[in-house]
């Protein structure tokens, strides 16, 4: 099977529909891009056409959101194909996914938390599976936001390690989530990301969050980083080295000079460590 791991690099962005023009007429300086294949399967006409240039020229990486891996309905495996079929036609490289479920006889619009069980470490491991038996790749999965731990027999970060590990599959490591979690369920944000296994690690997300309250934070995607956040990636960088890493905005989305100048702080983050590496190497 498939490795998804090395195969894009660098500082990338969220491409979104509401500046797809905007960016086919002037290229942005990104590693890749990040795409919903829900949202651009069938997608046709100008901004088909659009989409075909940017895929022809980037890297692309698919970030799905309704494939509910921890959900009892039956697998959607027709979405999956369809999936298979998008990778294919536009050359894009790696699918991720979200740790939670979105589905119970129907979809739910929203993203949910998996319980923290060894029951549930099981099911949704061998769904995980199955989806990479049909890809014949590798997926990654991404530690998600929860307000609420229902029937939880472990922590989060061990549940989390559990799923990777039996499923076999690679990690989107969503940074943001990390704090937003941290603060909301009162654990220490940098033993978790000591404890992520590192050689699973794809690709990282970074956004912003809306502070409900000093203990309650949201993960919006609506909003800059904050500096502790981008700490947070530092140490993950120190850590682990330096991994491809997404900005995500996805509403209340600023001009495009305010989502480079995020994009640019990823890459001057990339490059100090590199820099440093290297003379530590000499």
């Amino acid at each position: 099977m498939d490795t998804t791991q090395n195969l894009i690099h660098g500082a990338g962005l969220g491409l979104r529909r509401s500046f797809l023009t905007e960016v086919v007429e002037q290229p942005l300086d990104v590693g890749f891009y990040e795409v919903a294949p829900e949202n651009w399967i069938t997608l046709g006409g100008r901004l088909g056409k659009q989409f075909r240039a940017l895929t022809e020229r980037h890297d692309f990486i698919c970030h799905g959101l309704s494939l509910s891996l921890g959900s009892t309905d039956a697998l959607d495996e027709q979405l999956v194909l369809s999936v298979k079929q998008f990778m294919r036609e536009h050359q894009i490289k790696l699918y991720s996914e979200h740790l939670s479920y979105c589905s119970k006889e129907g979809h739910l619009y929203d993203l949910l938390p998996i319980p923290f069980t060894s029951e549930a470490v099981t099911h949704v491991a061998a769904r995980i599976r199955r989806v990479q038996e049909l890809l014949g790749q590798r997926i990654a999965v991404e530690n998600a936001s929860y307000y609420a731990a229902m029937g939880q027999e472990m922590s989060e970060i061990d549940f989390f390690n559990a799923v990777v590990a039996e499923a076999d599959c690679d990690i989107l490591l969503d940074i943001n989530n990390i704090y937003v979690n941290s603060v909301n369920h009162g654990y220490d944000a940098e033993a978790f990301l000591r404890a992520i296994p590192a050689q699973r690690v794809s690709y990282a997300h970074v956004a912003g969050h809306y502070v409900q309250a000093d203990d309650f934070l949201v993960d919006t995607h609506g909003a800059e980083i904050i500096d502790p956040v981008w700490k947070l990636l530092g140490k993950a960088y120190e850590l682990f080295g330096v991994f491809p890493t997404l900005l995500e905005r996805d509403f209340n989305i600023p001009p495009m000079s305010e989502l480079m100048r995020e994009v640019g702080i990823i890459k001057t983050m990339q490059n100090a460590w590199s820099k440093q590496h290297a003379q530590q190497s000499a």
